[in-house]
């Protein structure tokens, strides 16, 4: 009787695409997996033309640090993998943590070379607000972030619907913290009575306050 086992790994040798293949028994085996909720527990390894930044990241690493990292996944290689979403309108991968390691293989030409153009990925499926709550979980795990754009991201959050206490419950971050952000965009720089106004408005919140007041004044009348 054939070994199954065997016969995978002899169907995966004879093929034209093996990387089509190997992924192909990975997610037959991811499938099967006690931990299948765990996304490392399914790792891919990608063209790294198929991977794409994000245009919110508010880390940011020194140079030092960087040609650290390198050294790091130079003798060590990739111990972790990039996060990303799937956007398959683009047909490209978007990480959503990670983007100095896909940074290493982008700007090494060994690192590349020594993994065939490829770099290892796992996916998660969220939506924009839940996608930048994951990087700044991660970011602010590893002790750093960019205020600025901390600063800005929280703005994009509070645009796109969640309230104070999303954030502050999503981001482990403290109200006081919170309010620091806010003005630094440069919104909450309103005064009453000689104090910072500690509430303020997106232009979705004005546009549905301003919609209730009119709607309210139409009862009335």
């Amino acid at each position: 009787m054939a070994n199954p086992l065997n016969e995978l790994i002899k169907e995966i040798k004879s093929s034209k695409d093996r990387l089509s293949a190997i992924s192909k028994a990975r997610a037959a085996l991811h499938r099967l997996s006690l931990t299948k909720s765990q996304p490392v527990d399914h790792v891919l390894w990608v063209p790294i033309e198929e991977v794409e930044p994000n245009d919110y990241n508010p880390n940011s690493v020194a140079k030092q640090e960087m040609r650290l990292l390198y050294w790091s996944i130079l003798h060590d290689g990739y111990t972790q993998p990039i996060v990303t979403i799937r956007d398959e309108a683009r047909d490209r991968y978007i990480i959503v943590d990670g983007f100095h390691r896909y940074y290493v293989s982008k700007t090494f030409p060994d690192i590349l070379k020594q993994n065939s153009g490829l770099i290892p990925i796992v996916v998660i499926d969220k939506g924009i607000n839940d996608r930048m709550a994951s990087t700044v979980r991660h970011n602010r795990a590893r002790g750093r972030h960019s205020i600025d754009g901390m600063a800005s991201m929280v703005f994009q959050m509070l645009e796109n619907g969640w309230d104070d206490a999303d954030i502050c419950n999503e981001l482990g971050m403290e109200a006081e913290e919170l309010v620091r952000l806010k003005h630094i965009t440069g919104f909450s720089r309103l005064f009453e009575d000689a104090e910072y106004r500690r509430a303020w408005m997106t232009n979705r919140q004005i546009v549905v306050r301003t919609a209730y007041r009119e709607e309210s004044a139409q009862g009335g009348g």
